[in-house]
């Protein structure tokens, strides 16, 4: 009888702690959750190192405070794809951020990559910059409806980014808009597309007032028109493609995002500090030396434009005649 009595006590001895443990060991799993983060955040850039996302990328990171340090990590091929769909397949955590860009809209629609702006959770819109159009400062037209009256009579040669790229699909919407045909000539990125401008071997550019500011400064440039929904604080006398009746605006923009799975309590999380940083004036001054655009959207209305434009891209990519 003492020795049953006796195990009946060690047996519920150890119920007692077995509780206790348990107990602890959730508090301890409900902690790590709550204490987000306890480790170093890596911000995967989808580009090469020295780009203007990249640029942003570590702005952003070295002002940003949320506990912990942000690694800038670059993952840059297939034009973006790459690092993107690294940052879509990234455990959901909130430890792997990516820098996401307009061509997380474009490239699926030209059937360059898997992923889909669904396969995120957005956190925050850092910076926007639209397509303008831009000619040489001797061009004989000084107005984008002269520009557009010419295009109806001749073959203007105008420079891209590439083929596909965001500033060849600008020309080509503006193409669709009012009627004109171009001839779409792609370089390896921007800027050789602007020097060739200055040479005199292209008729314009539609690339974004940053990579033109300086010619246009120099005298070398003008723009004649911004294909965004305001005119732009660096260019504030160019008119945008609205005031002339022309309902367009394109662009490119850069932003935040997670993997689509992530806990609600650490986007909220991202969010909070993210959003701090994005707001404070100390990075506004940055994209102002960038030369690139400021636009902040918080989780919500980054979703919301993602769909807009998604549905935009839906429409144009198929519709283009990539020559």
């Amino acid at each position: 009888m003492k020795k049953f009595k006796l195990l009946s006590l060690l047996l519920a001895l150890s119920l007692v702690l077995a509780a206790c443990g348990g107990s602890k060991e959730e508090g301890k799993e409900k902690a790590s959750g709550s204490d987000f983060p306890n480790k170093s955040i890596e911000l995967i850039v989808p580009y090469a190192a020295g780009g203007g996302t990249d640029s942003l990328a570590r702005s952003f990171a070295d002002q940003t405070d949320i506990g912990e340090s942000v690694a800038v990590v670059n993952r840059e091929g297939g034009g973006g794809a790459v690092g993107m769909q690294n940052g879509a397949n990234a455990k959901a955590d909130g430890y792997t951020v990516s820098m996401v860009t307009v061509e997380l809209l474009t490239l699926p629609h030209s059937g360059l990559a898997q992923f889909s702006y669904e396969d995120f959770q957005p956190i925050a819109l850092l910076n926007e910059d639209p397509a303008a159009i831009t000619v040489s400062a001797d061009a004989p037209w000084n107005t984008i409806d002269e520009f557009i009256a010419a295009a109806k009579e001749e073959n203007l040669k105008v420079g891209n980014s590439g083929t596909g790229a965001i500033w060849h699909l600008a020309a080509s919407a503006f193409e669709q808009e009012t009627g004109v045909t171009f001839n779409h000539v792609p370089f390896e990125g921007a800027a050789p597309a602007v020097t060739a401008l200055l040479g005199g071997h292209i008729d314009a550019v539609a690339v974004s007032p940053a990579e033109v500011r300086t010619q246009v400064e120099a005298g070398e440039l003008k723009v004649l028109a911004v294909m965004s929904d305001n005119r732009v604080e660096a260019l504030p006398e160019v008119p945008t493609l609205k005031e002339s009746g022309i309902d367009l605006s394109i662009g490119t923009w850069r932003g935040l995002a997670v993997p689509k799975d992530t806990p609600e309590d650490v986007v909220q999380k991202l969010e909070e500090s993210f959003g701090k940083t994005a707001q404070a004036d100390a990075f506004k001054d940055t994209l102002n030396k960038l030369g690139l655009g400021y636009r902040y959207e918080d989780g919500e209305g980054f979703k919301a434009l993602l769909k807009e434009q998604d549905e935009l891209f839906a429409e144009l990519i198929p519709s283009l005649e990539l020559n």
